[in-house]
């Protein structure tokens, strides 16, 4: 399935979430429900953007084959993004 980043234009947070090519996603609570993550303090209606990145597709013989960079933190970098993306 296809993986797209999307950026809030409220809280500049960059996420990455798989979907179908013909779904889009157009506020924060959509993108989290998505991502599976908490809104936060963003209003669930904040608008969301898909980012120019082309999206990926991620084949299920590549998962968890270690191959995957991981942020030095363990946990999500400032602003949503990690330097080694």
């Amino acid at each position: 399935m296809p993986t797209y980043d999307y950026r809030c234009e409220i809280n500049d947070r960059v996420v990455e979430v798989s979907h179908r090519m013909r779904d889009t996603l157009t506020t924060w609570g959509e993108l989290c429900a998505c991502a599976g993550l908490e809104p936060g303090d963003t209003s669930v209606d904040a608008p969301v953007h898909r980012l120019a990145t082309g999206g990926n597709v991620i084949s299920s013989h590549h998962l968890g084959s270690g191959n995957a960079p991981s942020c030095a933190t363990g946990s999500c970098c400032a602003g949503g993004m990690c330097g080694l993306n």
